[in-house]
């Protein structure tokens, strides 16, 4: 019997009416996956650029999330055609690539996520579960239906190219990855400076002028709501570790006391 897959991200943004709020999930677990899965949230980032991931344990997140009304993105650890390839093979139907600085590289991102002639990823689908084991009819023909390519811009270079990164062929969407930029800018661990949030909201011009969605990381409430009202269509509000570390803390401070010396925290 013929597989259906699920939309992708381009497909469930294009069909939003309003912004798509998302949990990162960084600790490697399917049991948090799972949990975050649940939460009502509408997308979910699994990470391997910053995460103890590897293919096994994101297989085993990919399953572990497959259950809920969940949308699935992975953040592979740097553009290479193997990993977008294995990542692809793997059953993620929508990547995002980190560090990307031109359109060359957003070009090259692209070609590696889809089949030739277009592009150059590797055939194996009747080995994967992309194809589910060559149950979805015509995989190889209508691939580039079934996978969503979104790059992350994360520097003062890429958003001086982000223009034209969006406007690649192949590239469904760009995500804004303020904490890299404000490091480039020289303003490292200021990512709510106001030259960076200047910045970010500046790529939000450039890529709306394409036509493309665009999104953000920001754990701030206030700030996520900024970029909201600038334009932003998904955001990522919040990280498994980050809300198991905070949640932790104040349970401490509640029963025990604050530490001496203690301080605030930042999010990401």
């Amino acid at each position: 019997m013929p597989f259906r897959l699920n939309s992708t991200f381009r497909e469930v943004l294009a069909s939003a009416r309003r912004p798509l709020f998302g949990g990162w999930i960084t600790t490697g677990s399917p049991v948090a996956a799972e949990i975050m899965a649940g939460s009502g949230l509408d997308w979910v980032l699994i990470d391997m650029e910053h995460a103890p991931n590897g293919l096994e344990s994101v297989l085993a997140q990919l399953y572990a999330v497959s259950g809920y009304p969940i949308t699935p993105v992975v953040r592979i650890p740097v553009a290479d055609t193997v990993i977008i390839k294995q990542v692809l093979d793997l059953g993620a139907q929508n990547i995002l690539v980190p560090m990307i600085s031109t359109a060359l590289e957003a070009q090259q991102v692209a070609e590696a996520a889809q089949y030739p002639p277009v592009g150059r990823r590797g055939v194996g689908s009747a080995l994967a579960r992309s194809a589910r084991w060559n149950r979805v009819d015509d995989y190889l023909r209508d691939g580039a239906d079934h996978v969503s390519v979104f790059v992350q811009i994360e520097s003062a270079v890429g958003a001086s190219n982000a223009r034209g990164i969006a406007a690649t062929s192949g590239i469904d969407g760009i995500f804004v990855g303020p904490s890299d930029l404000a490091a480039s800018m020289g303003l490292l661990g200021q990512q709510t400076h106001p030259d960076v949030v200047a910045c970010v909201n500046g790529v939000f011009s450039d890529v709306a002028a394409v036509g493309k969605p665009v999104g953000v990381n920001a754990f701030v409430p206030e700030q996520a709501d900024a970029y909201v009202a600038g334009g932003a269509e998904f955001v990522l509000v919040g990280a498994d570790a980050a809300l198991l570390a905070r949640g932790s803390e104040a349970l401490a401070q509640r029963y025990i006391g604050p530490s001496p010396g203690g301080t605030a925290r930042a999010g990401y």
